[in-house]
């Protein structure tokens, strides 16, 4: 996965259709998410799209995550999130303010609010997990 910087570098020098294409690629390399883990369970509630995330253990007490959504945009505004936490501490992704470090995108003009509207509710389960993960 690329790190944020890497991405924000190439999506600051593109025009509006352009960056719709990277969030696009952007979610397409996410890992691929077995469907027996897309349940109730793992759904990000308030999302226009389905988005599911579920976090698995990474190497030396770090959090990976899978995510999917049934919609192309959305898939990528997630693996945009993604690359912020992806692979670090627990207690470091737990502690993470991500929409500061989603700020330089400026997703709320740059995309519809149906597109945006779950995306404070996607952060707070990716923390949730990494808090519960951390504390343990």
């Amino acid at each position: 996965m690329r790190s944020l910087s890497d991405i924000h570098e190439e999506y600051d020098f593109l025009d509006a259709d352009d960056r719709y294409r990277l969030l696009i690629d952007l979610g397409r390399e996410l890992d691929p998410m077995p469907d027996a883990l897309k349940t109730d369970a793992t759904l990000v509630r308030g999302c226009s799209a389905s988005v599911w995330v579920y976090p698995t253990a990474g190497e030396a007490d770090t959090l990976h995550f899978l995510a999917d959504s049934n919609a192309a945009i959305t898939k990528g505004i997630i693996a945009l999130v993604l690359s912020a936490v992806q692979d670090r501490p627990a207690a470091e992704v737990a502690a993470m303010d991500i929409a500061a470090a989603l700020a330089p995108f400026d997703l709320k003009n740059q995309l519809s609010s149906n597109r945006t509207q779950g995306l404070p509710n996607m952060i707070a389960l990716i923390r949730e997990h990494a808090g519960r993960i951390a504390a343990a």
